[in-house]
């Protein structure tokens, strides 16, 4: 694998709740990549959580953080990068995702609904009325996770090693093609 990506970064785009961070430790592992998560950047650099950037200084301010974090990331090869889900929606943030793999995970809203039933550190899902929150803001991001590379539709039977199995099989098809 590593012969075939020649060092390229792939970047995991998704709803949050996809499991962009869980999968993408498999697949760092495997192949001897290093693991990047752009919103445990985006705490570390900011001193404080996403929930207490977004009430003290609101969205605009963490996705300007969100694509500095990315501009920086992107200088380096051989990562697996987990994004953060609203990323894609920052134009400027694609000709930085354009410099590797993207790869979309795409989970049905029921599978995004229970692993988040009991998350209270999305601040995007502080809304009395989830569901409907999680299909907006789905809605609005889709056109552009459909831009990825490689558009993966994960099922409630699989686990994270299955989807990074799956990704790992799937990645010399979609170079070939490029």
């Amino acid at each position: 694998m590593i012969d075939i990506l020649k060092g390229v970064n792939l970047y995991l785009i998704g709803m949050m709740g996809v499991g962009k961070t869980t999968v993408g430790k498999l697949i760092a592992e495997e192949i001897g990549y290093r693991f990047v998560d752009t919103d445990e950047v985006i705490v570390k650099a900011a001193g404080k959580s996403i929930n207490e950037i977004f009430a003290e200084n609101g969205e605009a301010e963490f996705r300007k953080l969100e694509g500095d974090v990315l501009a920086q990331v992107c200088a380096y090869t051989k990562l697996v990068v987990a994004t953060g889900g609203g990323i894609v929606m920052q134009q400027q943030n694609w000709s930085y995702l354009h410099h590797g793999l993207i790869i979309w995970l795409d989970s049905p809203i029921q599978i995004i609904l229970q692993r988040l039933a009991a998350d209270d550190t999305r601040p995007l899902l502080q809304d009395a009325d989830m569901e409907s929150k999680l299909r907006s803001l789905l809605e609005q991001r889709q056109p552009m996770y459909s831009q990825a590379d490689l558009h993966l539709i994960i099922s409630a039977t699989e686990t994270p090693e299955d989807i990074a199995t799956r990704i790992l099989a799937t990645i010399p098809s979609i170079l070939k093609q490029q």
